[in-house]
């Protein structure tokens, strides 16, 4: 681990959470929240499903870190399932609880609509147009997403790369990508979009594997490298191991993007702290209050 030692934690993070649906789940949230928090985060996301009651959690808690923490929240919004005035009125609720950064999102179609998006007949039909109706309505904070290979809808790379410069175009400050297992990607997307003309940041969204299978399920268009599987191969059913594993391979790709000059690294992390926790600690980076 010497090619870690005299990293000086220039670096900044921010981390994704879900709101939780169950007692239990809350305290895990709160408990991640707490191990994380002293990281000094330049913000914390909250994700966002349709319909009324996961609405309902994803404001109460971004309302709660507002209240009780000195974290940034970033609430997630989506297109799916709701007129624009109806997102005007979710957006407005943010707003009155002191949220300023929005995750400006299409959003994934429920399992009914068969895979495919369907825009609400009052709503907006892609993600450009609510990061428009969201920068109208306040000067928030916009984020969007991006995706290094391609995300599953578009017709090919140029399409997708189009699309988030219309997002940006649109007021968005920065992109945050899909979770990808190979730097290359990454850094290949980039010049991409350099020369497309986009200029705002792109932030690497890192995923730290806590179950393989599940990685399978959501990767879409992200390749899983051969090496990658032969690593979690047999590890399903011991979480121990693969937690380590998980670890040692999450690190070396945030090695290899900060090799590269990367310095700003988003964590999707599942409402767990300690994976999240270890990998920036090996990038340098350390509690505020603690010497480096």
């Amino acid at each position: 681990m010497n090619q870690f030692a005299s990293l000086p934690g220039d670096i900044s993070v921010s981390f994704e959470f879900f709101p939780p649906k169950t007692e239990k789940m809350e305290a895990q949230l709160w408990d991640a929240i707490t191990q994380l928090e002293p990281l000094a985060p330049s913000f914390v996301s909250v994700t966002y499903g349709a319909g009324g009651s996961t609405r309902e959690r994803t404001h109460a808690t971004v309302a709660r870190l507002v209240k009780e923490t000195a974290l940034v929240p970033a609430a997630h919004l989506t297109c799916v399932g709701a007129s624009k005035g109806e997102i005007a009125e979710v957006a407005q609720q943010y707003w009155d609880a002191g949220v300023r950064h929005i995750v400006a999102l299409r959003g994934d179609p429920p399992a009914e609509a068969g895979g495919k998006f369907v825009a609400h007949p009052d709503g907006y039909a892609s993600a450009a147009e609510l990061v428009e109706g969201l920068a109208r309505q306040h000067p928030f904070e916009l984020s969007v997403a991006a995706y290094p290979e391609v995300h599953p809808d578009a017709a090919d790379a140029k399409a997708d790369l189009d699309n988030l410069k219309r997002k940006l175009d649109a007021g968005a400050a920065r992109a945050i990508t899909q979770f990808f297992f190979s730097a290359e990607a990454y850094f290949r997307f980039l010049d991409a979009s350099l020369a497309a003309g986009i200029s705002v940041p792109i932030v690497p969204g890192i995923m730290p594997v806590t179950s393989f299978a599940a990685i399978r399920r959501m990767s879409g268009n992200t390749q899983i490298p051969p090496s990658m599987e032969r690593m979690f191969e047999g590890l399903d059913d011991r979480p121990g191991p693969r937690a380590l594993v998980a670890a040692t391979a999450a690190v070396d790709l945030c090695r290899q993007l900060y090799a590269g000059g990367v310095r700003d690294f988003h964590f999707y992390t599942l409402n767990r702290a300690e994976q999240a926790y270890a990998i920036c600690h090996l990038l340098g980076l350390r509690p505020k209050d603690e010497p480096a």
